[in-house]
């Protein structure tokens, strides 16, 4: 049984809140999506379990995936992190996949996609890179690799934004830089990266972006977190990765 249940009516206050938050596009839920560590103990609706995994699985079939989602299940942490950093998280996605080329990345893209998703269905989400029961997530992974975990649910709150550096200090365009290319970069800053430390430099020439991670073994999934966010803020159709 769980302690401290909040009150029918509060919860229905909190999903009529959560219903308004869905009309929210991902340009709007990047800007809006916080990192969230503490969440209210209120089941996810059936509904928006399957819409969540009907993105999951979209996601495991191009991108060669298993992700995962658990619901009502508390194993993502051991107990001393539950008590005092993830109090609440009895949702999750297990962030995995088969050993091959550029997992992490893989893997980090599909996450940054995974987060701004529940965000448009008024949830909040947290990327775990490091703090996660790797024993458990690796048992329920299945033999294939985990790089990490994705909480997600009704947030205790909705989080504040994380400090970050300025456009010049992790990005450089040959000639003038064209608007589309600083609304990527402005867009890339929003991406939560291990630490924080948004190690990353995006360099653009004409058509043409790059971009490199240097965050140690979180580079691969910085990397494809940072690319998602960058292609959203500035548009597909305006650029290619080099």
């Amino acid at each position: 049984m769980f302690r401290n249940r909040i009150s029918p009516v509060t919860a229905g206050r909190q999903m009529e809140g959560s219903k308004r938050m869905c009309d929210m596009t991902m340009k709007e839920a990047m800007n809006r999506r916080h990192t969230v560590r503490k969440y209210r103990e209120i089941p996810i609706p059936e509904e928006i379990v399957r819409q969540l995994c009907r993105r999951v699985e979209a996601h495991n079939k191009r991108d060669h995936l298993s992700v995962r989602l658990m619901t009502e299940d508390t194993s993502a942490f051991q107990a001393a992190v539950r008590l005092f950093l993830a109090k609440g998280v009895r949702n999750y996605f297990i962030m995995a996949g088969g050993e091959g080329p550029d997992l992490d990345e893989r893997l980090g893209y599909c996450g940054a996609d995974l987060m701004l998703y529940a965000q448009t269905l008024g949830l909040n989400t947290w990327w775990a890179g490091g703090t996660y029961n790797r024993k458990k997530m690796s048992e329920a992974a299945a033999g294939d690799r985990v790089i990490g975990v994705i909480a997600v649910g009704y947030g205790a709150s909705q989080g504040t934004p994380h400090k970050t550096k300025k456009p010049e200090e992790v990005s450089s365009y040959m000639g003038t830089a064209p608007k589309w290319f600083q609304n990527g970069v402005e867009a890339a800053l929003l991406a939560p990266t291990a630490l924080a430390r948004q190690a990353f430099w995006i360099e653009g020439e004409n058509d043409q972006v790059s971009i490199r991670c240097d965050n140690g073994i979180f580079s691969g999934a910085d990397k494809g977190l940072v690319k998602y966010h960058f292609a959203l803020g500035a548009g597909t159709e305006n650029f290619t990765w080099v």
